[in-house]
């Protein structure tokens, strides 16, 4: 019970670093932080500073969740929670809303185009995405998207393409959702900004973006001044690997950042295959980045999402199959929504830093980073995970950051992760304590097999998505798109 009073007090931690706990109450805190901490569950007195550690009362680099010696972390592209998940078959998750007459999943708000016209959600033709006319998740878009929280602007802020509405289902996704409804998922995850692929990959390694907001954005010379969490491990002996499809032609996730020794950074770097290897062999470090192939496994559009799905599946069943299961935790989540409908408007966030964004010539800064993205899948996939368990907690990438600062009592590198929830909330720390694994074998859970198959996989090669919108699914104004009556009066009531 040691063990477990333990660990159980790392996920309750309230002390905040840099200033005594008494005198927090007196520190004048702007209402926008408070509005963020609020939202994780948090109060003023448990604001914590960059450079702190979760447990004080440790040194940093101590092993604060022992039984658990390897965690493996897996990001996918660009889907949003909904997308994927929004008619996952579980009672306990926030997903689509769901017309009782007709059985169909049913926008929270209408999607118009500006024609007037409102676009239906429905289900993806085919598992192959659109060559042509794709979804748009851009800073400008997403926050067309978000609409300041009114949540209508998915069919306008894509372009007026009606992409944004689709969503793929469990025929399509099977194992996906068998994952989703065996393993402890979150549906309040959001991504770390709205935004696109690389600032948020950004904030997966270095708790912020240093001002960036696209993809391709060319800022060179970028390293946060508490470095990443690679930087982290490297000072503190702490191994790790990141696995890369394409190695070492292909630019890796921590890529985006300067590392500060080149030198170190070739020495981590493996090819892809290298990870089944040192799997099977029990050999993985204490932490692994896997960089899947961006170009046929990763889910972006316009891939064929069959061909992710099946990666995910080969990755789960090396884990579960190696002699490192026992000790082992894999995380899965997506880097952003792509552009891709989801109904929660995403809360407002803690500011890393005072770094602002660096937007294009004429588009504006909006919150900065004063809010998260949208939401986006979440799982962890590990002996022991939490069963029939959906957290509820908020969480963005940074959290992944907090799991891994919890673990090894790291000090946070921004305001955003030293504040984040940790992800602890997906892991049963009694069955920890008392190791007694919830899923000590993958292959007895039923799984299934993953939707690459002979019939989806098809559409690769002729890259046919399907005829996008399905017939059926936008309906014109019932008026010709004229103002209606209701509207004619109120018209001339406000003249008045």
């Amino acid at each position: 019970m040691q063990i477990l009073s333990s660990i159980l007090c790392l996920g309750l931690a309230t002390i905040v670093a840099g200033f005594p706990a008494s005198d927090v109450s007196n520190v004048h805190l702007d209402p926008s932080i408070v509005e963020a901490l609020e939202v994780l569950g948090k109060t003023p007195n448990q604001l914590r500073q960059p450079g702190s550690v979760p447990n004080p009362g440790h040194k940093p680099g101590t092993d604060l969740l022992p039984g658990i010696d390897h965690i493996v972390m897996l990001m996918m592209e660009n889907h949003s929670f909904d997308n994927i998940w929004g008619t996952l078959d579980r009672p306990d998750i926030d997903g689509f809303d769901i017309n009782h007459k007709t059985g169909k999943p049913v926008a929270t708000v209408a999607q118009k185009y500006t024609n007037g016209s409102t676009q239906d959600l429905y289900p993806m033709p085919k598992t192959c995405q659109p060559t042509s006319n794709g979804p748009t998740q851009n800073w400008l878009s997403s926050h067309t998207q978000y609409n300041n929280g009114s949540m209508d602007g998915w069919v306008v802020g894509g372009g007026e393409k009606p992409i944004a509405m689709g969503y793929f289902t469990e025929d399509q996704l099977p194992f996906t959702h068998a994952l989703g409804k065996t393993f402890p998922i979150g549906d309040r995850f959001f991504c770390s900004l709205l935004g696109q692929t690389w600032p948020n990959r950004m904030y997966l390694i270095g708790a912020t973006s240093m001002g960036m907001v696209a993809t391709g954005q060319n800022i060179t010379g970028l390293l946060p001044p508490r470095g990443t969490i690679f930087n982290m491990f490297d000072d503190y002996n702490i191994s790790w690997a990141n696995y890369v499809a394409g190695y070492p032609e292909t630019t890796s996730t921590p890529d985006l950042f300067t590392i500060s020794d080149l030198e170190t950074l070739a020495k981590h770097g493996k090819p892809f295959d290298q990870f089944y290897a040192d799997t099977a062999a029990g050999t993985l470090p204490q932490f692994s980045l896997l960089d899947e192939n961006y170009t046929v496994q990763s889910q972006e559009n316009p891939q064929n999402i069959v061909a992710g799905e099946a990666m995910i599946s080969d990755v789960v069943h090396a884990l579960s199959a190696s002699p490192l299961w026992s000790k082992t935790l894999l995380i899965i989540n997506y880097d952003e929504h792509g552009g891709y409908y989801d109904h929660v408007p995403p809360p407002v966030a803690l500011a890393p830093d005072t770094i602002q964004p660096i937007v294009p010539a004429g588009e504006f800064e909006y919150e900065g980073y004063r809010r998260y993205g949208f939401r986006v899948p979440a799982m962890v996939i590990s002996p022991w995970s939490k069963k029939n368990h959906v957290s509820h907690m908020v969480y963005d990438h940074t959290s992944i950051l907090a799991l891994l600062e919890t673990k090894w009592n790291l000090p946070a590198m921004t305001m955003r992760d030293a504040n984040a929830n940790n992800m602890l909330d997906f892991i049963d720390l009694e069955a920890l304590a008392k190791k007694k694994m919830n899923f000590p074998d993958v292959n007895k859970l039923g799984l299934g097999r993953p939707g690459n198959t002979t019939e989806n996989l098809a559409c690769s090669a002729t890259e046919d998505a399907g005829v996008i919108p399905p017939v059926g699914t936008v309906h014109a104004p019932s008026n010709g798109g004229k103002p209606g009556k209701s509207c004619i009066w109120l018209l001339v009531w406000i003249c008045l």
